[in-house]
């Protein structure tokens, strides 16, 4: 059952390069700022996704988050996604945080969700909610 949002960011790509391109696979960076439960933060990120039978992608990636207070927080994620048709691409996951931050705690047992939209200038809007 989807719980409550814990987390908004927006960002921008920084680099993309080709990994492979039989099947295509690309290694994709971003940074982004927003806030998790509440805090704000500035955080940064790499994913790689391929593109499988059909045009599905599939991503992978690992990135981290500091907070205002100089908290970090660590993710890793994997996602299903599409090319949308204004060259952006869209994607539905799940997320596992990991910090050392008693206040961040409760997200060392969290299992998230997430939608990541990128459009075709490389602007980005992730949402992240509890999956209970």
């Amino acid at each position: 059952m989807l719980g409550k949002q814990i987390s908004e960011t927006t960002g921008r790509r920084i680099l993309r390069r080709v990994l492979s391109s039989a099947p295509l696979e690309v290694e994709v960076s971003f940074e982004d700022s927003g806030k998790m439960l509440g805090v704000g933060t500035n955080g940064f990120g790499t994913y790689k996704a391929s593109v499988g039978p059909g045009g599905a992608l599939f991503g992978e990636g690992a990135g981290a988050m500091v907070t205002e207070k100089g908290e970090m927080i660590t993710w890793e994620g994997s996602a299903r996604g599409k090319l949308k048709q204004d060259g952006g691409v869209s994607y539905r996951g799940v997320l596992y945080f990991q910090t050392a931050s008693k206040k961040f705690a409760q997200l060392n047992e969290m299992t998230t969700v997430f939608e990541y939209e990128v459009d075709a200038e490389g602007k980005s809007v992730s949402k992240v909610w509890e999956w209970k």
